[in-house]
């Protein structure tokens, strides 16, 4: 602060010296203020559209048992998608915050679905030493 103070630039004209670079260089400017184009969006809700859609018709057409489900959630997975990678703007995210947010409910599915297994083979032992119940 002395060297500056001896240079005649002071506390604040060292503040303004640095407030006349940036805007010379734009890189700060540029990092903020970035638009994707309308078009991207549209495209998006037409996705988002068609999906829903194809969602409201599996209930129309009355199916039912594993295909139901199963097409009900691809829809889902795929909306929640679109909806996280474009409006939510992860997919121009670094690529380890986009693991940060998406490799958690994906090791949650997997763990989900070793409890199903192991609930399985639960009941099945339960049934062949304990018997079928009353």
């Amino acid at each position: 602060m002395a060297e500056a103070t001896a240079n005649g630039l002071g506390q604040h004209g060292l503040h303004a010296s640095h407030a006349h670079d940036a805007p010379a260089t734009g890189v700060a400017q540029a990092e903020v203020h970035q638009e994707h184009p309308i078009k991207l969006y549209m495209v998006v809700w037409a996705w988002l559209f068609i999906l829903s859609t194809c969602s409201y018709l599996v209930d129309y057409f009355g199916l039912h048992g594993y295909l139901r489900w199963s097409l009900i959630l691809i829809f889902m997975i795929l909306k929640a998608g679109l909806i996280v990678a474009v409006f939510m703007h992860m997919a121009w995210e670094r690529l380890a915050l986009t693991y940060a947010i998406i490799l958690p409910p994906v090791l949650i599915l997997v763990f989900v679905a070793m409890m199903l297994f192991e609930a399985d083979y639960t009941l099945l032992t339960r049934m062949s030493f304990f018997g079928p119940g009353p």
